[in-house]
């Protein structure tokens, strides 16, 4: 299949998903991601109605971000590590950063963010499965991190970001999902002000429909949608 009818299927899975779950398939934002993919590529998705792109690197980004169709609505999100001195190759370009990790990641947005004269939407990224390979704040750090970064000036909290472990059943997918959950509405409930906390981006190519059928609000898939990377 091509990229188009690719999108049909995810699109077509995501809304099974949702309805086994008692949910409107609206709910659930598709992200296209676009790591080792051309500008054509990425294109090819945008016109088909793809209007959320993800990219894991920076300087790859940067490069590409001349070249992508930019119609009404398209989000460009960043959803890899990020290293403090990569962020002035994409504080002017995206409209999310799905990864922040650290606070020390966040002062440092916000201090581009003040510098271009822009507000940022952000995701506290949390290591679900307490992998020590793995970027995110800890689970039973993930409210306390969420909280004080909420209180950064020009970023925006907008939710939460977690990958899951590799391999695992979708029993336990739903369980860590599931907790992924539970501290999103833990933030909610701290937070008086909480209009914007909308988010929780969870599910990949391998594990998108279990994360809608479990309360995922975004999902990220690339391979199901572009095909094995080369």
């Amino acid at each position: 299949m091509n990229i188009s009818e690719n999108i049909a299927a995810v699109r077509a899975n995501i809304a099974a998903s949702a309805l086994r779950a008692g949910r409107k398939p609206e709910e659930i934002t598709l992200a296209a991601v676009t790591k080792f993919q051309s500008a054509e590529r990425v294109n090819e998705a945008i016109a088909a109605g793809v209007r959320v792109i993800a990219e894991n690197r920076a300087q790859e980004l940067a490069e590409k971000y001349p070249l992508i169709d930019k119609p009404d609505g398209l989000r460009i999100h960043f959803i890899g590590h990020l290293q403090k001195n990569k962020i002035k190759y994409i504080i002017d370009k995206v409209d999310m950063v799905q990864s922040v990790d650290s606070y020390e990641l966040a002062q440092a947005l916000s201090a581009a963010c003040e510098k271009h004269g822009r507000e940022l939407d952000v995701l506290v990224q949390v290591n679900i499965g307490n992998e020590p390979q793995k970027s995110g704040f800890a689970v039973g750090d993930a409210v306390g991190a969420a909280l004080e970064i909420a209180s950064v000036p020009h970023l925006r909290l907008r939710g939460l970001m977690a990958i899951l472990p590799q391999g695992v059943e979708k029993a336990e997918a739903a369980k860590l999902f599931s907790e992924m959950c539970k501290l999103f509405l833990d933030i909610r409930a701290k937070i008086e002000d909480n209009k914007y906390i909308d988010i929780v981006s969870m599910g990949m190519t391998d594990d998108y429909m279990w994360a809608v059928e479990n309360g995922s609000t975004l999902v990220r898939v690339g391979r199901a949608i572009f095909g094995e990377r080369n």
